[in-house]
């Protein structure tokens, strides 16, 4: 399996104190976050003490979403296929899920958990999936075998979920509020996907590059690029990792890039990933339009 690397970046300035040098030292954390290495730069007086404040977070969330930790929450439901009294992050984070997977028609779909535990067990042997593994795997599929409730969260037996595709934008946000909430601005956050408080230091927007060419200007907004490409399943990367939970195919790669922005990091990310599944401009438009305020930045045909 080839893979795009993900990391979580922070970079962030103190606001401006009148009347006082501005200049800090910068202050850099490392650290995990959802199996990606995590580096916080930070320029400010308390630069150690927030970046610690922040590294508790994440560690935290950590708790809640990785599929690395065997007691996360996310862990206990996939295992258990129910979570009792659930923590309200997960419940918050599905309830977008299920909102992005009505809007694109059923193309963003937390539930293939087993289809992608089935390409990537073939893929470490160098293969694909024999049809009977992915009937087997689709079988557990659906988000109709979903149920989010404040006392329980339940999963048909069987099920599994994945949040990639979300959850790393999820903390991309909380991170966000959580610096704001110290007084930051000035502040990029990079999970693979972008998060701006604020704009650049020096002044103006963050200018983010994107892979397949241009830049978008990026202040107080989250941005969120999809390939279906940028992780495969074989050697010769053309078996796409966003799988298709209605055929339990990989996408038809009739997009090599998809671009968009949106106040929050999770929605931006979830919406690319779901666009990829969509053949259509128009129909990408639609479900995008379910949302307010967001945009679709950039679209490149394969």
């Amino acid at each position: 399996m080839t893979s795009r690397r993900r990391f979580l970046t922070i970079t962030a300035a103190a606001m401006a104190c009148a009347g006082r040098s501005t200049a800090q030292p910068v202050y850099t954390w490392q650290g995990v976050a959802l199996g990606a290495r995590a580096t916080l730069r930070l320029a400010h007086p308390d630069a150690k003490a927030i970046s610690a404040r922040v590294a508790s977070e994440i560690s935290r969330l950590e708790d809640i979403f990785s599929l690395y930790r065997p007691d996360s929450a996310l862990s206990e439901l996939n295992r258990n296929a129910a979570l009792l009294n659930p923590p309200f992050e997960l419940l918050e984070c599905l309830s977008l899920a299920a909102a992005v997977h009505r809007a694109s028609g059923g193309s963003f779909d937390p539930t293939i958990q087993p289809l992608w535990a089935a390409y990537a067990e073939a893929s470490a042997r160098g293969a694909l999936p024999a049809a009977e593994a992915l009937s087997k795997a689709q079988a557990l599929t659906g988000w109709t075998g979903v149920t989010l409730d404040p006392a329980a969260i339940t999963l048909r037996p069987d099920m599994a979920l994945t949040l990639n595709g979300i959850a790393q934008g999820y903390i991309a946000d909380r991170v966000a509020d959580l610096l704001e909430a110290e007084g930051l601005t000035n502040i990029l956050i990079d999970t693979g996907e972008f998060r701006a408080v604020g704009g650049h230091p020096d002044g103006g927007a963050w200018p983010v590059k994107l892979a397949a060419g241009g830049e978008v200007p990026l202040t107080a907004r989250a941005l969120a690029t999809s390939a279906p490409l940028g992780t495969t399943f074989d050697k010769e990367a053309q078996v796409s990792h966003i799988l298709d939970p209605r055929t339990g195919l990989p996408a038809r790669v009739t997009w090599r890039e998809i671009t968009v922005s949106a106040q929050s990091a999770a929605l931006a990310d979830a919406l690319s990933t779901a666009a990829c599944l969509i053949e259509d401009r128009a129909s990408i438009d639609a479900c995008l339009a379910q949302f307010r305020g967001v945009k679709l930045e950039a679209i490149s045909a394969a």
